[in-house]
């Protein structure tokens, strides 16, 4: 055969397999990008988000006695813990079942990853991987629980605690926020929670709340018309917990932007950055200033705790607000925490380490000040969320407490609470080279 005639047979050989090539050929980067991107932010975030559990546990350790310090450590590596687990089980799909009611989802349907290996044609590519998204998701109710950690130390029992966090995120948390985040009544009536002002801080304070009027304040924090302060062990150590606090945040919120497959969206999560860090700032200088002018002299819980009201206050709207915007906002929450610290005492509501202050009154604050920079938003709306996430959260969260003070019984005797839980409860102090505090 002529090499003229072999020269056709020769190319129609070699393209078409290249033909069939083409056919199967894997998706384009603009197919996958977002999904990869969005995955990653994902992972990201939530690293940030689980670094956070670390920044409670040094804030509540350093403000605590010292003969409490090491049943602090224990709890919040416990309720983490179990959080993981309790997420899983019940906790996710409950707060995102798809179709639903719009109030209550299903039960006892246990997260299930994608496969291992799986295929770009059997991978959700219009948003992120089960596994990033579940764990994105599950970081925040660890916070949520953390946050009653601190409000109720000192005087309260390990395993009604424990038992408390269980039904918390397994149910409580869950239920409440898929009414928001999961489709549900809120979301559909126009309420707005960027983040998590009201859906986790809000419902973290609440549960604190419910927990410290059920199980009483500390042995001689109130006596003869007197409020009597009891120093922390280690202010250092509750100031690296603030920052570590504050570094997380930026995974709280710029991972609840839920995109990063855009320019936009890229744009967007660094704004959040910059906004979150702005309220942060604002805060601590306002709590900062407003102690000098109360007390004469600043005061170091107050500053820090005012950092942190001041991250709540933007979590319902860090990406809309102007870093002006951010800056006041933040601001304002540092005076909440200011005022209503003592405002507490005044009532006789104990709380260690100003949790109920920061993640509820700032939380409430923080949801009311999305109607200033978001188009759209509803005063009347944004009050209807609240409302609705209080009595749901405090009224089961009341019914849940006093059911354990009358089965197990909650609060420590009152030797075991003059010489620490932590020889009481755990038979282990954490400085035992020093006097007790």
């Amino acid at each position: 055969m002529k090499l003229t005639k072999l020269l056709p047979l020769a190319a129609a050989a070699i393209v078409l397999p290249s033909l069939g090539l083409a056919q199967d050929a894997a998706p384009s980067f603009d197919e996958i990008g977002p999904y990869i991107m969005t995955t990653l932010l994902f992972c990201m975030a939530g690293f940030l988000v689980f670094f956070m559990a670390c920044g409670f546990a040094m804030l509540e350790g350093g403000l605590v006695r010292s003969k409490n310090v090491t049943m602090q450590m224990t709890k919040n590596i416990a309720l983490y813990s179990i959080a993981a687990v309790m997420y899983w089980l019940i906790g996710f799909n409950l707060m995102y079942p798809g179709d639903f009611n719009g109030y209550v989802g299903s039960f006892f349907v246990p997260t299930v990853l994608d496969p291992v290996g799986v295929a770009a044609a059997d991978a959700a590519l219009d948003y992120a991987s089960i596994g990033s998204d579940f764990f994105f998701q599950l970081v925040f109710v660890a916070a949520t629980a953390s946050i009653v950690s601190g409000a109720l130390a000192e005087r309260i029992k390990l395993w009604p605690f424990l038992a408390f966090v269980v039904v918390l995120t397994g149910i409580m948390y869950p239920i409440s926020g898929s009414w928001q985040w999961g489709g549900g009544w809120l979301s559909e009536m126009g309420f707005s929670d960027f983040a998590g002002s009201t859906v986790v801080h809000s419902v973290g304070g609440w549960a604190a709340l419910a927990g410290a009027i059920i199980l009483g304040p500390r042995l001689g924090k109130y006596k003869d018309g007197r409020v009597n302060p009891m120093p922390g062990s280690n202010l250092a150590l509750a100031t690296l917990g603030t920052f570590i606090l504050w570094l997380g945040w930026f995974g709280f919120n710029g991972g609840s932007q839920l995109a990063m497959g855009t320019v936009g969206d890229v744009s967007d999560v660094s704004r959040i950055f910059a906004n979150t860090n702005m309220a942060a700032a604002a805060g601590a200088l306002t709590a900062l200033i407003l102690t000098q002018v109360l007390y004469k002299k600043p005061d170091l819980t107050m500053v820090l705790n005012g950092a942190l009201a001041g991250l709540v206050s933007i979590t319902a709207s860090p990406l809309d607000p102007t870093l002006f915007g951010a800056l006041w906002i933040g601001a304002v929450g540092g005076v909440i925490v200011v005022f209503t610290v003592p405002l507490l005492d005044k009532f006789k509501i104990d709380d260690v380490v100003g949790a109920i202050p920061v993640h509820l009154f700032a939380g409430i604050w923080g949801t009311i000040a999305v109607v200033f920079y978001q188009e759209g938003a509803s005063l009347v709306t944004q009050l209807v969320g609240i409302a609705a996430y209080g009595v749901f959260t405090f009224g089961v969260g009341l019914i849940v407490w006093y059911l354990l003070k009358l089965t197990m019984g909650i609060r420590v005797s009152e030797e075991d609470e003059i010489n620490g839980l932590d020889t009481s409860e755990l038979g282990m102090e954490a400085y035992p080279d020093f006097t007790k505090g």
